[in-house]
């Protein structure tokens, strides 16, 4: 019977970078890799078919959490670059005011 051993990661949408978020992805999809290398290996392994399910229901539980942490940070790296989106568009905004639209640093005093 083989152990299997699983490590999570915490993701903190505060801190991760775009860079960060990217590499997590990579790491994490290693370790699916990883553990779909094993799912195959325990088939042809020569344990009883009891443990050999157990395993591969583990490993396949141990997945689709990897496969879970992977669509958190998809999510995160969406939600940052949809308020980055609306700060620009802020932004865009009050770049707009002018002749036409006069705010107090930016208005023309006429006198006659």
């Amino acid at each position: 019977m083989t152990t299997i051993s699983a490590t999570s990661s915490s993701v903190s949408s505060a801190s991760t970078s775009d860079a960060s978020s990217s590499s997590q992805i990579a790491q994490l999809t290693k370790q699916i890799a990883k553990l779909t290398e094993q799912v195959k290996s325990l088939s042809s392994s020569g344990g009883s078919s009891e443990d050999v399910q157990k395993q591969q229901e583990l490993l396949q539980q141990q997945i689709e959490l990897l496969q879970q942490q992977i669509a958190q940070i998809e999510q995160q790296q969406a939600q940052k670059a949809l308020q980055q989106q609306q700060q620009q568009q802020a932004t865009a905004e009050v770049k707009k005011e002018g002749v036409n639209k006069p705010s107090d640093t930016n208005s023309i005093d006429i006198y006659v």
